[in-house]
């Protein structure tokens, strides 16, 4: 079925460049997929009849009236109305801001055996529904299980085609490709021979739409922040400027220009830094934000106020000598989901898989996507998609590797993505455009995966609002989500991972809010400085993407500028903290802290005064063991695999930890992870310094050689004193004394 509400894909008319090897790419473990899809269909939310249709029980106005009639006969009755606007709402409320809704089964289960008719008419009854103040949403038709085959495949419907590349354009190529596509066409009708005709009324039809509630303002914008990995020329940056800018790549990395923030970047085609690129959703069409003009890139503050959801790239590096810098963009970036970026011709190779130990050791969702695919042989990319198979369902790993084959797998796969151990595997090209629409549709669909505490607000909250201000009765049992308390502002806490100095203006800092509310003017503490100490500031302003805004909530990424505070006071790794009348202590941080670690690799052993770079949420700074202490206490020794207590101490000032955050210390690659247990107090430092250095307080080997020869020079001084009296007191009494000349 066709229909206008239906999910739009950007047209990139592409054949295959593989045509021999199309039925052979997506053959990773369908029966495993299947066998999966039949386990959670029974527990899955969105295939919960009691989830997603509407139990009369629970309803607030229940009626002997189905789910099936009030969507199929809904004629503008006030009932119906009330009643699905109210469970739009909850749904909504419950799922924050967005919803898979699935329509083809009753509340007790049974099928509603809809017809193409009542699909066009649900279809139509939702897109009023939405549009009611209560609800406040739109609607999309994401797929439709008894559509015909043709209707199932991707629509290439937007406005806006993707531009192709120039190599596209000549002569010999356009010969290519015509032949590839007759190849390709002739695999798909001889696949998909002889076709069925598809009945009115399919038993069983299951038609799936995406609602998302339309934001007031950029603050209630839904934003999914993926961290963009994988090994170097994988093409992790051209990927992201096909997705971001609309525009297929030459082939030489053109798409990927734009992307880059130094000029040795440019000149070596290699990422150094942590890059950052957005992809908006519109709120009224679903449709990806780009500019009508290919060859242009729209604005941040234009892709804000046209989308309903933002997906947040972090483009990272791959580069080995810049582990630290994507260490650092992964812990402290606190990505919901990695995309790992593997090129067909050269599997998972070099620091993919420190990349993909990395996420695991974070407990991020990881999807992988395999690049390349369009210059890479059959059986090259066969031997890829074996490996990564191989390591994903190894006992490091425990993944289920799947396919993605059509648009089924791809709302399978964001549906089991964050609750399951499956690992959606994509492949595309980004010179042809093969494989790009399922990927945008995954990113559209993918949930959020973090406690995200912004307030749903609706047309209808906002009008009790003006009223209330007028002195009107005004409901106050509705519930909004994530309003903050009175008291949150002491709870508040903001991580800064960027820095930057605006000539005019001041000094800006970036980063994620952790927890907590933070408006503009508010009174916070900066801190800790060298010493230890916190600063007291304000919050002048608010940008979340470039953009002002009113309130940052748990979750969100934002920047702040800063009231009377100079670059040589803030650094990467400092917090912002709530500070009011009632909670005006300065607070405490330290440079000891106790963590329950696990060895991942090490060549020899860990032991006391052993040195490693200590990565924990934007904190960067090389910690030494002072103590270990194990679970069955047999050595103050760690190997490979080995978990136990210990304390930590930072060599050169103290951080701000919070209990439960997770960290990961590494000699040059990762050695081992962990999750800070306390924070040691001054006194607790003081002791578990003095253990561990046996009352020398030091721990370099100079300051202990010096240390040592200074111990040995006063104890030789003291005994040759006491040698000098002891030689002085015996020879006292014959010792003679000489007589004073006279005075004359």
């Amino acid at each position: 079925m066709t229909d206008k509400l239906g999910y739009r894909i950007s047209s990139m008319d592409i054949t295959n460049d593989n045509a021999a090897g199309t039925a052979a790419k997506y053959s990773i473990d369908t029966s495993l997929f299947d066998s999966l899809v039949d386990k959670v269909n029974e527990c899955s939310p969105c295939s919960d009849p009691a989830t997603n249709s509407a139990d009369p029980a629970d309803s607030p106005t229940a009626s002997t009236r189905t789910l099936k009639q009030r969507l199929t006969k809904f004629d503008d009755n006030a009932e119906d109305a009330k009643f699905l606007a109210d469970l739009l709402d909850r749904r909504l409320t419950e799922d924050r801001g967005e919803v898979m809704f699935k329509i083809g089964l009753e509340a007790d289960g049974s099928s509603m055996d809809l017809t193409d008719d009542d699909v066009a008419k649900v279809t139509a009854t939702l897109t009023k529904v939405v549009q009611m103040p209560q609800v406040a949403s739109f609607v999309q038709l994401l797929v439709d299980t008894g559509a015909p085959a043709a209707a199932l495949q991707f629509e290439k419907t937007f406005a806006r085609e993707f531009s192709l590349a120039q190599t596209e354009s000549t002569p010999a190529a356009k010969s290519k490709r015509a032949g590839q596509a007759k190849a390709a066409n002739a695999i798909e009708q001889e696949k998909d021979m002889p076709t069925p005709a598809v009945p009115s009324s399919v038993k069983g039809r299951t038609v799936y739409y995406l609602i998302r509630r339309k934001p007031d303002g950029v603050e209630q914008i839904l934003e999914v922040r993926v961290a963009v990995v994988g090994n170097v020329d994988a093409g992790k940056s051209t990927m992201l400027g096909v997705l971001t800018q609309g525009r297929l790549d030459d082939g030489r990395g053109k798409a990927r220009v734009a992307l880059f923030r130094h000029q040795h970047e440019i000149e070596s085609g290699r990422t150094s830094s942590v890059g950052l690129e957005i992809l908006g959703f519109d709120k009224t069409t679903g449709a990806p934000v780009r500019h009508t003009d290919p060859n242009r890139k729209v604005s941040w503050d234009a892709v804000c106020e046209r989308s309903s959801k933002l997906i947040s790239f972090l483009d990272l590096a791959g580069h080995e000598k810049y582990l630290k810098t994507t260490v650092f963009g992964m812990a402290g970036g606190a990505p919901d989901y990695v995309m790992l970026m593997v090129a067909a011709n050269a599997g998972l190779s070099g620091m993919a898989k420190e990349h993909l130990g990395l996420a695991l050791a974070l407990g991020i969702p990881v999807f992988v996507v395999i690049t390349k695919i369009d210059m890479c042989p059959p059986n090259v990319l066969d031997g890829t998609i074996k490996q990564l198979t191989k390591v994903l369902r190894s006992s490091g790993c425990r993944k289920l590797p799947i396919a993605i084959r059509d648009r089924n797998s791809v709302l399978m796969a964001a549906s089991r993505f964050v609750g399951q151990r499956v690992c959606p595997i994509f492949q595309i090209s980004n010179v042809t455009g093969e494989g790009i629409d399922s990927l945008q549709t995954f990113l559209n669909v993918l949930p959020l995966n973090r406690c995200f505490s912004a307030p749903v607000s609706t047309p209808a909250q906002d009008s009790g609002d003006t009223a209330a201000s007028k002195g009107k009765a005004v409901d106050k049992g509705k519930k909004v989500v994530g309003t903050a308390a009175g008291g949150a502002q002491a709870n508040m806490q903001f991580d800064i991972s960027e820095i930057f100095v605006v000539p005019f203006v001041g000094t800006i800092v970036s980063g994620v809010v952790a927890s907590g509310t933070l408006k503009p003017g508010d009174p916070v503490w900066l801190g800790p400085d060298y010493n230890g100490h916190f600063l007291q500031t304000a919050v002048r302003t608010i940008q979340r993407k470039r953009v002002d805004a009113q309130a940052a909530y748990t979750g969100q990424s934002v920047s702040l500028w800063l009231k009377k505070i100079t670059r040589s006071q803030v650094r990467k790794g400092m917090v912002l903290l709530g500070r009011s009348e009632q909670h005006s202590e300065e607070p405490f941080s330290s440079k000891t802290f106790e963590a329950e670690v696990v060895v991942l690799y090490h060549s020899t052993t860990i032991s006391s005064k052993y040195q490693a770079m200590v990565h924990c949420g934007s904190v960067r700074q090389t910690a030494r063991v002072l103590s270990i202490e194990q679970a069955d206490g047999s050595s103050e020794t760690l190997r490979t695999g080995d978990r136990a207590r210990v304390v930590f101490q930072f060599i050169r000032h103290p951080e701000y930890l919070t209990e439960g955050t997770r960290l990961i210390f590494r000699e040059g690659r990762t050695k081992g992870v962990g999750k800070v247990l306390r924070v040691l107090s001054k006194a607790e430092e003081f002791e578990a310094v003095s253990k561990a250095t046996k009352g020398t307080m030091l721990f370099d080997h100079r300051s202990l050689k010096v240390f040592n020869e200074g111990v040995r020079h006063k104890a030789a001084s003291a005994a040759n004193a006491a040698a000098a009296r002891a030689t002085t007191d015996s020879s006292a009494g014959t010792k003679k004394v000489p007589k004073l000349p006279l005075k004359s």
